[in-house]
């Protein structure tokens, strides 16, 4: 379940590009360069030979602390997007919570105009799996927009699974990933090479799977610099994917939920996220939720 290769962009505000990536460089041990790029980006390479990155992304509100408010600027130097290297999480899970917690000690902070993007390595998937992909996130678009707490003014960013998309996907049953492309990008008018297409902003992105770098992308996260938090995302994501990969078949069928904070939780176990490795991450993906984690009823 945890195998499969990721990486990850977190998108946060109250300290520079540069003051970042010198903070990274330090923690990392790696040599920093400006890369001098249209995105300003600033470069670690590490000991390892992989590439952490610092961008700028317009989406950004740059805000900074003044005391102990949090004041609007007009700043685009405040707006930081990193950027890690191909990662694996029994490897480089502590490295990257590390890293978070030193940006977070030097002055950054997440607003609601922030998030994370967690990239899944797409070479294992298949038609099926991917057409199970769909189906999973349709299924649980609800519960998982509300355990996420995502903010409102990232919904245009992260939408929920195109209903008409998931009806054609299971109508037609494609075979083929240029089938599925094909109902990917049915309706739109933009050249599918685009980067900035506009099918990529869903909770679910395949648009990175077909015309990118070959990798399902979820991002339905509000950004964060709280290490346990974004572990918690990770987790999940790798386990989504695991889910995907390995199932059979997936339904999009909605479940009635009576109890949502027992149902995530025990959805969550059984996607693997059981015992005390997880109990952190099952408290994460669950505190928004109302209702009781140990009870279904609440007659019991």
């Amino acid at each position: 379940m945890l195998s499969t290769r990721f990486g990850v962009e977190i998108e946060f505000t109250g300290i520079t590009r540069t003051e970042a990536a010198q903070a990274a460089a330090e923690y990392l041990h790696g040599t920093l360069e400006n890369a001098g790029t249209y995105y300003d980006a600033k470069t670690i390479t590490a000991q390892d030979g992989r590439v952490w990155k610092f961008m700028s992304d317009g989406s950004i509100h740059a805000e900074k602390k003044n005391g102990k408010r949090k004041e609007a600027i007009n700043d685009s130097a405040y707006r930081v997007e990193l950027v890690t290297p191909i990662l694996t999480y029994r490897e480089d899970i502590e490295t990257l919570q590390g890293l978070v917690r030193v940006l977070r000690k030097k002055g950054g902070f997440a607003n609601n105009s922030c998030g994370i993007h967690i990239h899944l390595d797409g070479a294992n998937h298949t038609p099926r799996s991917i057409r199970n992909f769909v189906n999973i996130i349709a299924s649980k678009n609800d519960l998982f927009y509300k355990a996420l707490a995502i903010e409102q003014e990232r919904m245009r960013y992260c939408k929920k699974m195109d209903a008409y998309l998931v009806e054609k996907m299971n109508h037609a049953k494609p075979k083929t990933f240029r089938s599925i492309e094909e109902i990917w990008y049915a309706g739109y008018g933009e050249a599918r090479r685009q980067h900035y297409h506009s099918s990529r902003y869903h909770f679910l992105n395949l648009h990175s799977f077909f015309n990118g770098h070959h990798t399902v992308e979820l991002r339905g996260f509000n950004s964060t610099l709280h290490a346990g938090e974004i572990r918690s995302y990770i987790v999940l994501a790798l386990a989504l994917n695991h889910q995907a990969l390995t199932q059979t078949c997936a339904s999009a069928k909605k479940p009635q939920i009576e109890n949502e904070k027992f149902a995530m939780r025990t959805y969550l176990c059984r996607l693997g996220l059981n015992g005390d490795e997880f109990a952190a991450c099952r408290e994460h993906l669950t505190k928004h939720l109302d209702g009781n984690a140990a009870w279904r009823f609440r007659a019991a």
